[in-house]
């Protein structure tokens, strides 16, 4: 069995590699004018420090494939890939075989004609495809081409704290608006206790694209459409400016230092399906017994429930490999979307591959930290095919939500006034990558 190689300081590494690069790119041309290339065998992938338990579990299961493991930075919105690809795209040589991108976002610059560095997986691994709902991996499909393999699945369900409602009598909501009625009366009823969260990057997929606003809608690789004027933005900020007045919701982040003392005070909220362990177990420390989940709501009029999705991972392969560097590259890829040895027994969250969902979902039991563990079961499965559409793009949404929404709250502004100056920030954050706004 081969020794594990884990090549941690990545900072190094890679400016190795893309002093490597700018030797090689003497020769001239670009990323799109390399001919593909073909180790032997041997690759290289690069994994942010939660994924570096994928790649050994790979090395465990595939010893006699060589492989390197360069761990990044897993900065979500960080620039270090990004510009690290660019200098291998402008030399024409130095990507990683496969890699995991430290933000979703990344998929949009990796896939763009001026790099194409993420390969259409469509004929190479149509079996494991297969295996996702088109919903989950909607995030992947580029212009008809599935160009990355989504790691877990993270939409929103509604979380509640059950023991909560049941001792005050709170009938749970189905629709939005009963959410938005019901989170005023609580706050009326019982000061200080909270039904959403403003302040971090995942609130607009929380509300607006739950709601169907359209902020990521790609027309083209250079076209956007965002419309906050759009009804669907309307109602969702409507929804918000009620919850907000009453104070139900604050202007913190999930993920800020201080949300623990506001999350134990949490009553419900859209919530991605890893809030369950991640934020209310290890995070806020809310006793077990208490959180429960079920599906997401839907608006009133509409019949199927509407949600968003806050994050989820993607894995990437170059496209600039081939023969057996790309063979065993797609192994890997296959390996850490769809086997048990990482998706089941190692990754925190719901894996985005449907054939092991199930065995993930199982261990909920023996965990039995929710509240009726059976509903919030179904409820994980019955959120993915709820995902409103949404594309990852060159603008950082979230980054200009967060830039936005809760200073202009924390500045006495209104709802209304917040959302408006993100909707303009977007458009000019559009625009100054290269989009033309619709």
């Amino acid at each position: 069995m081969k020794t594990k190689r884990i090549l941690v300081g990545s900072a190094g590494l890679i400016a190795a590699a893309l002093a490597l690069a700018g030797c090689a790119g003497n020769s001239g041309g670009g990323a799109s004018e390399q001919p593909q290339t073909d180790s032997g065998g041997k690759i290289t992938v690069w994994v942010d420090p939660p994924r570096v338990p994928a790649a050994e579990a790979f090395q465990e299961a595939y010893p006699d494939i060589e492989i390197d493991v360069v761990q990044i930075d897993g900065t979500v919105g960080g620039k270090t890939v990004k510009q690290s690809f660019a200098n291998f795209d402008a030399a024409g040589s130095g990507w990683p075989d496969a890699i995991f991108f430290p933000s979703n976002d990344d998929i949009a610059w990796a896939t763009s004609s001026s790099s194409n560095y993420a390969a259409d997986l469509t004929e190479l691994l149509p079996d494991v495809i297969e295996g996702y709902d088109p919903a989950v991996l909607s995030f992947c499909d580029i212009d008809g081409k599935i160009r990355c393999l989504r790691n877990d699945a993270a939409p929103d369900v509604f979380w509640y704290n059950k023991a909560f409602l049941d001792e005050n009598g709170y009938t749970l909501p189905t629709t939005w608006e009963e959410y938005g009625d019901l989170a005023v009366q609580i706050a009326e009823e019982h000061p200080g206790k909270i039904s959403g969260f403003l302040g971090d990057a995942y609130a607009v997929n929380r509300y607006l694209q739950a709601s169907g606003c359209p902020t990521n809608d790609r027309v083209s690789e250079s076209e956007a459409h965002i419309d906050l004027s759009d009804p669907t933005c309307v109602r969702a900020t409507e929804l918000l400016t009620q919850m907000y007045d009453a104070g139900a919701l604050s202007t913190q982040g999930i993920f800020d230092g201080d949300a623990a003392e506001a999350g134990v005070n949490l009553v419900m909220s859209p919530g991605a399906v890893w809030w369950g362990n991640y934020l209310f177990r290890d995070t806020w420390k809310i006793p077990a017994g208490e959180m429960s989940a079920v599906a997401p709501l839907s608006w009133e009029g509409e019949s199927e429930p509407s949600t968003g999705n806050e994050g989820g991972g993607l894995w990437g392969v170059s496209s600039h490999i081939t023969g057996k560097q790309l063979e065993n590259a797609l192994t890997f890829a296959t390996f850490v979307a769809t086997d048990p040895a990482w998706q089941v027994e190692l990754s925190t969250g719901l894996p985005g591959y449907g054939p092991v969902q199930d065995a993930w979902l199982a261990k909920l039991e023996s965990d039995a930290y929710f509240a009726d563990i059976p509903t919030v079961q179904q409820a994980f499965k019955d959120a993915a095919s709820a995902v409103q559409p949404y594309s990852y793009m060159l603008y950082d949404t979230g980054s200009v939500w967060t830039e936005t929404v809760s200073p202009t709250l924390i500045a006495d502004g209104t709802v209304e006034e917040a959302i408006a100056k993100f909707g303009e920030e977007l458009v000019n954050q559009a625009t100054s990558v290269g989009y033309t706004v619709q």
